[in-house]
């Protein structure tokens, strides 16, 4: 977790498959190049921030399937869900929300039960335009 001189930072969950499947940019030919892609567009994302939440933030890019061995890179922290990325992804909002309940917790995802299912978990849902470059 990362820390600034206010306490931690907040924290960016990406739903990779989702915000890299919301742009028809032939993602679909090389899905994890597209997750690299968006994993060097976080970069900037995690030191502007989105709107509402001016950065530093935390960021992680939750990734899936073909997209799974990315690596992170400074800024960006990569996690692979071994079955879905959904679920990984509400595991990591409960995870840090019951580690800090006052943290905010941003996911960005378009998907109506991702956004349910993290919004009951205490996180607050963002359009995948806000991560878009």
């Amino acid at each position: 977790m990362d820390e600034n001189e206010a306490g931690p930072l907040p924290l960016l969950v990406v739903d990779g498959a989702n915000v890299v499947g919301s742009v028809p940019d032939g993602w679909w030919r090389d899905r994890r190049g597209a997750a690299e892609r968006l994993r060097d567009a976080l970069v900037a994302v995690a030191e502007r921030g989105v709107p509402e939440h001016p950065g530093p933030l935390e960021v992680v890019l939750v990734v899936e399937g073909a997209a799974r061995g990315v690596d992170g890179v400074p800024g960006v922290r990569v996690v692979a869900a071994s079955g879905s990325g959904d679920d990984r992804i509400v595991e990591l909002v409960r995870a840090e929300k019951t580690r800090d309940p006052a943290r905010t917790c941003l996911v960005a995802t378009a998907d109506r039960e991702l956004r349910a299912r993290v919004g009951v978990s205490g996180a607050t849902a963002i359009g995948p335009r806000s991560v878009r470059p």
